[in-house]
């Protein structure tokens, strides 16, 4: 599985990319809005249960890489996720500190939604986040989804949920 962007592609993780996932994921500053930052074990299980989540649902997260250099600068990807209390296809994404604000994650997400409704029977899907994540609510409402509801979370606090159905998409993808 390989998904071409203008600057980017996504490829399938491998157990390779430990280095370059632990860099993101072990980052204070880009996990804040996580309940914890990642050490070696929970990076090498992120890797394992996303290489477990192709073979059952056919998709995960996904190494995001440089096509310039090849560089895997975070990841981004589709999972079955526990929203509110429902099951839903989430988007999420994390890319390394050196990479942001450069439109890494728009494109990502992004691409990772046409994936969706490409190659999926989902009729709509979600991103969510800490209401404190403000980079990351800017990424979903460029890629064309709009709030949908407010929850606190299991660490009390405030989560946001963005969504886009099937219809808006195409809507979107059509202008």
């Amino acid at each position: 599985m390989k998904i071409d962007t203008e600057r980017l592609f996504l490829r399938e993780m491998t157990p390779e990319d430990f280095n370059a996932l632990y860099a993101v994921l072990a980052d204070s500053d880009i996990m804040q809005h996580y309940p914890y930052t990642f050490d070696e074990a929970r990076v090498k299980n992120w890797i394992s249960k996303n290489i477990e989540r192709y073979h059952v649902f056919g998709f995960g997260l996904w190494a995001v890489c440089l096509k310039s250099t090849g560089e895997m600068i975070g990841d981004c990807g589709l999972t079955m996720q526990n929203i509110g209390g429902t099951i839903l296809p989430e988007i999420g994404y994390h890319i390394a500190k050196a990479h942001q604000r450069q439109g890494f994650a728009k494109e990502a997400a992004q691409a990772v939604c046409d994936w969706a409704f490409t190659h999926t029977t989902f009729g709509a899907v979600y991103s969510y986040m800490k209401k404190a994540n403000i980079p990351s609510s800017a990424t979903a409402r460029a890629n064309g989804m709009t709030l949908l509801n407010k929850f606190i979370d299991d660490e009390g606090e405030q989560t946001v949920v963005y969504g886009i159905s099937r219809e808006e998409w195409q809507s979107v993808r059509r202008h």
